[in-house]
């Protein structure tokens, strides 16, 4: 059994999608890809990657016909070591354009001026060290592509594959999730035939997975995102902004 497969036993997946049905969302993600892509030049393009399945998969179907995009990982200092081991071995296998995004201050800085802001203030703790550092980074690309999808969170049920997104500086970019109504399974069943290895935290049980303080096994086996924040709250801050203009791709 493949760690893909055991993977999805852990998370309780079982079943296929049928080929033609998958082959045809497949077929949808590349042509949204190719298009967008094609509407900027080189360089004006960025991935945001934490390297969930989502992300696996979105990497390897981009760099088909982008392989140097920029790929934007939040560099948090809180991370799993799992999680730093698996980024980079994947950065190196796939020979990725990584860029490894840092907040203003380190762990050990922001702790000592703050305290544990991940116990007593975590919103505080992920504006710090996520929304910040991403938001400025993204605010220099035209388009940005996410692995979000509308199954993961409640909080995610109107995402669409397309929108103009407006950062807190005013700059509005093109934000791209061209698996917005895919299944975990639809993911996961695309990384088993593509051969994509998977985070071996899923081994143990983890379906969302973020920094190591703040995530958990989750609590309610039909919300992924149970196990973040220990219930205090569904996301970090960065994908809840207000969409303007959005539209269906």
């Amino acid at each position: 059994m493949s760690a893909t497969q055991t993977g999805a036993q852990t998370l309780g997946l079982s079943g296929l999608q049928p080929v033609s049905e998958l082959d045809a969302r497949l077929a949808r993600v590349r042509e949204l890809l190719s298009r967008e892509l094609a509407a900027v030049t080189p360089g004006e393009a960025c991935l945001t990657c934490s390297f969930p399945a989502e992300d696996g998969l979105l990497l390897h179907l981009t760099r088909e016909l982008q392989p140097d995009i920029p790929v934007l990982f939040l560099d948090t200092g809180y991370h799993f070591a799992a999680t730093y081991s698996y980024r980079d071995r994947i950065a190196s296998d796939w020979h990725l354009n990584l860029i490894n995004l840092l907040p203003a201050r380190t762990v050990a800085e922001q702790e000592a001026e703050h305290g544990l802001l991940h116990q007593i203030a975590p919103d505080r703790c992920c504006g710090l060290r996520k929304v910040e550092p991403l938001f400025a980074a993204v605010a220099k690309y035209k388009l940005w592509l996410t692995g979000l999808r509308r199954e993961q969170a409640r909080s995610r049920a109107a995402l669409e594959d397309v929108a103009n997104f407006k950062l807190p500086s005013g700059v509005t970019v093109r934000k791209l999730s061209p698996f917005a109504d895919w299944t975990t399974r639809d993911v996961w069943q695309l990384c088993e035939r593509f051969g994509i290895p998977l985070l071996p935290l899923y081994d143990l049980g983890y379906s969302s997975i973020g920094c190591e303080p703040c995530t958990s096994i989750p609590t309610d086996p039909n919300d992924p995102r149970s196990g973040r924040w220990a219930g205090k709250k569904v996301e970090c801050g960065i994908h809840i902004q207000t969409a303007v203009g959005s539209e269906c791709g």
